[in-house]
């Protein structure tokens, strides 16, 4: 049961994203019209102490109206290597450089709608440099002990499907 894309055309675009019409169609032969939105992929990091804490950052999104705990992230740069770019957000959202980077996982948090890509990393060690660059990324900064995720996510406190994904995976790794 494949659905078949027989063209698409941009709608409307800026630096951010574009908004696409498709004509799909279907196995039955009938056609449809579907919009998608199409990004740019973004890359995620943390890091997890010897004491198996997360370093997360606590922020509101303003689109949902909702707080929660997330990993640093941002979009992949024109150009930028993925990897790189997890780490650049790492350090400009935290103030941590995170030692070697091990990938996570990719997940496509809204497959339905869009093409988005998120690409999770992580590090067993990092360094302070300092002040986050970006600290209006995030209201703090904060070490959680990987073992209580899996009841944030149950009381709502890592509300975005991606980190809530990436945490979980973290902390089957880490803990068993």
């Amino acid at each position: 049961m494949q659905w078949t894309k027989l063209s698409e055309q941009t709608v409307y675009e800026n630096r951010w994203f574009q908004v696409n019409l498709a004509d799909v169609e279907l196995p039955d032969g009938r056609h449809l019209d579907h919009f998608l939105i199409r990004l740019r992929p973004v890359a995620a990091a943390t890091v997890v102490n010897e004491a198996n804490e997360v370093l997360l950052l606590r922020r509101h999104r303003f689109i949902t109206d909702s707080w929660g705990w997330e990993l640093a992230a941002g979009v992949v740069e024109d150009g930028e290597d993925i990897e790189r770019a997890a780490a650049r957000e790492m350090e400009e959202e935290t103030g941590w450089r995170p030692g070697p980077l091990r990938h996570l996982l990719t997940v496509e948090p809204s497959n339905g709608l869009t093409d988005a890509r998120h690409h999770l990393y992580w590090a067993e060690e990092a360094t302070y440099t300092g002040p986050p660059e970006d600290d209006f990324e995030s209201s703090c900064r904060e070490w959680v002990p990987l073992k209580l995720v899996p009841d944030m996510i149950a009381r709502g406190e890592i509300p975005a499907a991606n980190m809530a994904a990436g945490l979980l995976m973290l902390r089957h790794i880490r803990l068993g």
